[in-house]
C-alpha cells in the first residue's frame, strides 16, 4: 500500500528515503519518523504513515512517540553532568548522593556500576501498582529499600526498567530536579524535542503505539529469590512498568518512567547525539569517552545473550552494531526505535515508529542504518 511521507531529504541520501518508504509499505512499519545529521547539518529529516493505526490520523512533523530504551542515554547523561558539575567520581558509593539506597546490602554499590547495570537491583521486589508507577517517590523509596538480587558488581543484569529511577533519583538529589526539569531544560537549551513526562500541551502530539503481540501484564508469583522472579518482577512489577496495559494512557505518558516512557520525535534524539559529537557541550570529552567505552561484558539472563555495556550508552559491536564501525555508540528500544553517535564519520542518527515488537533491532532499522552508511 502506497504511503504518503513529508520532510526533507538531500539527494546524496536518497537511499534512505527509499528505505524509509519500504518500512512503511513492505516491512509493516505504521507511522514513524527518522532523522539524519551529518557534521551537525541535517541531510534526511522524514515522516509517514499513521499516527494511529485506529483512526487512520496521519504522522505529523511534530508528531512524538514513545522511544523506550533509547532514553537510558538520556538519562544517563543527565547523572554524568550532575556528577562532572559536582565533581563526584564514578566510583563513589551510590549513597554518596542518595544516603537511603545504603540498606539491605547496597551499602558499597556504586554510581558506575549502576550505569552499566551491575547494581544488584533489576527489580523491586515489594509488589507494587501501576498508582505506585505514577508516583516518582513510592518507586524510588522501593528501589532502595530493594534486597539486591546479586551482590553488586558480581555480575551484570539489564535493569530493563529500574535504571530509570535509578539513575534518575541519583540525578535528582545531585540537582534537585526531577528528570522531567532536567530533561526539559536540556532540551531548551538544544531545541531538542525530548521529554520524560509529556506535558499536558503535548498529549495530542503523541503517537498511539501498536504493540505486535498479545504481551500484557502478569500475575507475579512469590519472590523465591530466584532469576525467573526477578527477571518477571524486572518486567512486570508494577504490573505496567514496561508499559503494557497503560501504554496509550494519558497517566503513563505524564508519569517519569526514564529507562522506558521517554517520548521525542527522531530528529529530537539525532540532535542529542549530535550534541555529544562535540566534547564539552553535553560531557567533558574524558567523560564521553569513558561512558562510550566496553565497562561490563558477558552474559545476562534478561537479555538472554552475550552483551555489553558502557555507562548509560550501548557501544557497538559486531553482534549489535549500530554501524561499520564499532566506535559508535547508542542504544536501541523495544520495537526498533534508535539513537547513536558515529564520531568518526560525525553522523548522528534518530528513529522512531508506532509499531512495537518486542526486540530492539529490527529489519526496519536495519534497513535504515545499512542505507545511511551507503549513502556516505
Amino acid at each position: 500500500m502506497k504511503v504518503l511521507i513529508d520532510g526533507t531529504c538531500s539527494r546524496e541520501f536518497e537511499s534512505v528515503r527509499g528505505a524509509f518508504i519500504d518500512n512503511l509499505e513492505q516491512r509493516g512499519e505504521i507511522g514513524a519518523a527518522v532523522a539524519v545529521m551529518l557534521h551537525g547539518e541535517t541531510v534526511v529529516d522524514l515522516w509517514g504513515g499513521c499516527k494511529d493505526s485506529s483512526t487512520g490520523e496521519p504522522w505529523r512533523e511534530d508528531t512524538i512517540a514513545d522511544f523506550y530504551s533509547a532514553g537510558k542515554p538520556l538519562i544517563a547523561t543527565l547523572l554524568l553532568r550532575e556528577l562532572e558539575k559536582h565533581s563526584i567520581d564514578l566510583d563513589a558509593p551510590i549513597a554518596t548522593v542518595w544516603p537511603q539506597f545504603a540498606q539491605a546490602g547496597k551499602e558499597r554499590a556504586t554510581i558506575r556500576q549502576a550505569l552499566c547495570h551491575r547494581a544488584g537491583v533489576p527489580a523491586i521486589r515489594t509488589e507494587l501498582t501501576n498508582d505506585n508507577l505514577w508516583s516518582w517517590d513510592t518507586m524510588t523509596t522501593a528501589l532502595a529499600e530493594t534486597r539486591p538480587w546479586f551482590e553488586p558488581g558480581s555480575r551484570h543484569v539489564y535493569h530493563t526498567n529500574t535504571y530509570g529511577h535509578l539513575v534518575g533519583e541519583m540525578a535528582r538529589r545531585l540537582s534537585g530536579l526531577t528528570p522531567h526539569e532536567l530533561l526539559a531544560n536540556l532540551s531548551s537549551d538544544l531545541g531538542l524535542d525530548l521529554h520524560f513526562g509529556v506535558a499536558s500541551s503535548d498529549l495530542e502530539r503523541c503517537a498511539a503505539i501498536a504493540w505486535d503481540s498479545a504481551q500484557s501484564p502478569v500475575a507475579l508469583p512469590p519472590d523465591d529469590g530466584g532469576e525467573g522472579s526477578m527477571i518477571l518482577r524486572g518486567y512486570f512489577n508494577p504490573p505496567g512498568y514496561s508499559s503494557m496495559g497503560v501504554v496509550n494512557t494519558e497517566e503513563w505518558r505524564r508519569a517519569q518512567v526514564p529507562s522506558t516512557n521517554g517520548h521525542g520525535s527522531a530528529r529530537g534524539l539525532a540532535g542529542f547525539y549530535a550534541a555529544l559529537l562535540e566534547p564539552g557541550k553535553l560531557l567533558s570529552e574524558s567523560m564521553i569517552r569513558e561512558s562510550t567505552s566496553v565497562q561490563s561484558s558477558g552474559p545476562c539472563p534478561v537479555l538472554a545473550q552475550d552483551v555489553s555495556f558502557g555507562l548509560g550508552f550501548q557501544p557497538s559491536t559486531s553482534k549489535r552494531p549500530f554501524g561499520p564501525d564499532l566506535t559508535s555508540f547508542g542504544h536501541f528500544g523495544t520495537g526498533g526505535a534508535v539513537g547513536f553517535a558515529d564520531p568518526g564519520r560525525g553522523l548522528a542518527v534518530g528513529y522512531v515508529m508506532n509499531r512495537v515488537i518486542p526486540r530492539w533491532q529490527s529489519t526496519c532499522n536495519r534497513a535504515l542504518i545499512s542505507a545511511v552508511y551507503a549513502s556516505l
